[in-house]
């Protein structure tokens, strides 16, 4: 039964993980971008059961097309103009928002964060020699493997987010190594609180919304801020389901609120050199990579299309919803998606492929239905397998306890095991998703349907070792 489960759980996150949407045969793109994005994404929304999406996609100092698809999580249709979550996409955000500090000589990159945050204390020697830049390029020696970001108990306020690392210590020495970690965006939301003298939320609309005309954009705290039009889905049995985000806290690393016609006046802007903003020197400053991982600046990842081109970008993942931004330096083109669905399905990511193959002329590939709808039927009727045998062992139970001597007890132990998954099964995921950390319940938003079996086979387990366990001691009495 042991190794049936295990197996059972290294199918269920071999089988959903993110991945891309497999090819299939090339069609042509057609003349007209928007049409082409417009044909696209309909397409795309057709074969997966995409709830709603936005997108913007931009030129220099143009708006090449900004449109929505579908609805919301309440029913209200998707516009250009419907905010929803950009998730670690705010790292660019709050990278620039540092980034002018330092220009305004409050900050100094390559100083230590504790002589600008004193409030910043861990249980390790080391923290002290945090660098600002550090944080911002994720080499500060952090990492989820040291700090349980996300199963911890959630802060409510950015000084509650550099609060909880008192007890912390790091999982490297600073600036040796590379480990994506959201805290290092908290404390940089913090510092920039504490030096400007202002909140957060206030500080990016001065002067970041503001100054680019992002009138629908903010940035908030916890899933509890997130407005109607931002909350998203699973996909569950091929059908999206609208559900709450798990609780959680994000300002800084994942908080920002934004539309496709405000990310197009972001993207432009990004192209065009951020005039008013920031200097050349600092825009080359948030896109130079740091030596331990040659693919993160600060606040953006370093990559190439498929066809070789330059590019700059960053995603971003919450349970319910997905983001994803692109920069083509070369061609000054700018790409951003917003998706209503979450990080188990990467919508956001694979439409970014196909609107990057739209705009480099090169083929599309068209979309392919749901990748976890196998793994989904797998599970619920494993699930009903699992009712039906605990039934049945229930019902036995009496003449189960007959046919033993004794109370033999180590005969029921089997049973069990489910439960030990159950809580054991956050470890086993960070093991097998090397390192990174979910608590139990975003474990199920990630895999739902195989949770959804893991508790019932729990429960079932459970029943049916109490049935016995009564049946042999009336037996006993007897």
């Amino acid at each position: 039964m042991l190794k049936t489960a295990f197996a059972a759980i290294c199918l269920a996150l071999a089988l959903t993980l993110p991945a891309s949407v497999p090819a299939s045969v090339a069609a042509p793109v057609p003349t007209s971008v928007p049409a082409s994005v417009d044909a696209y994404v309909e397409a795309y929304r057709a074969a997966t059961g995409l709830p709603g999406v936005t997108v913007a996609i931009t030129q220099q100092g143009r708006v090449i097309h900004t449109a929505g698809y579908g609805t919301t999580a309440t029913g209200e249709p998707v516009t250009a103009d419907t905010p929803m979550a950009v998730a670690s996409v705010s790292k660019s955000f709050t990278a620039l928002a540092v980034m002018q500090l330092a220009e305004k000589g409050k900050v100094a990159l390559d100083q230590p964060v504790r002589g600008y945050l004193p409030e910043l204390t861990m249980a390790d020697p080391r923290a002290a020699q945090i660098t600002v830049r550090q944080l911002l390029n994720q080499t500060s020696g952090m990492a989820d493997s040291a700090f349980r970001e996300k199963s911890l108990p959630q802060p409510e306020t950015l000084q509650g987010a550099v609060a909880r690392l008192s007890t912390a210590r790091l999982a490297a020495d600073p600036g040796t190594a590379f480990s994506y970690h959201n805290t290092n965006y908290q404390v940089a939301a913090r510092l920039v609180e504490v030096v400007s003298g202002q909140p957060f939320a206030a500080y990016l609309a001065a002067h970041v919304f503001e100054p680019l005309g992002m009138r629908h954009s903010t940035t908030i705290d916890t899933d509890r801020d997130l407005p109607d039009s931002a909350r998203g889905h699973l996909y569950v049995l091929g059908q999206a389901v609208a559900l709450p985000e798990p609780t959680g806290f994000g300002n800084g690393s994942g908080g920002v609120l934004s539309t496709a016609n405000d990310m197009a006046r972001w993207l432009i802007k990004q192209n065009t050199g951020l005039q008013g903003l920031l200097s050349p020197h600092g825009v080359e400053e948030m896109r130079t990579a740091s030596r331990p991982n040659q693919d993160y600046a600060l606040g953006w990842m370093i990559d190439k299309t498929e066809r070789g081109t330059p590019v700059l970008e960053h995603g971003g993942d919450l349970f319910t919803s997905t983001a994803h931004q692109l920069l083509m330096p070369g061609s000054g083109h700018g790409i951003a998606v917003m998706a209503n669905t979450g990080m188990a399905f990467s919508d956001a990511h694979t439409l970014m492929t196909g609107l990057v193959a739209i705009v480099e002329g090169g083929t599309l590939q068209p979309p392919s239905g749901q990748r976890t709808l196998p793994t989904d039927v797998l599970f619920a009727l494993l699930t009903l397998v699992t009712i039906g045998l605990a039934v049945r062992g229930t019902a036995r139970a009496r003449r189960w306890a007959a046919r033993r001597t004794g109370w033999q007890l180590w005969r029921l132990a089997p049973y069990l095991l489910p439960i030990g998954l159950c809580t054991t099964i956050a470890p086993i995921h960070r093991i097998l998703a090397r390192g990174r950390d979910a608590g139990w319940v975003q474990l199920a938003y990630l895999y739902p349907t195989f949770m959804l079996w893991l508790v019932t086979a729990a429960a079932a387990g459970l029943t049916v070792v109490a049935a016995r366990l009564w049946g042999a001691a009336r037996l006993r009495r007897r």
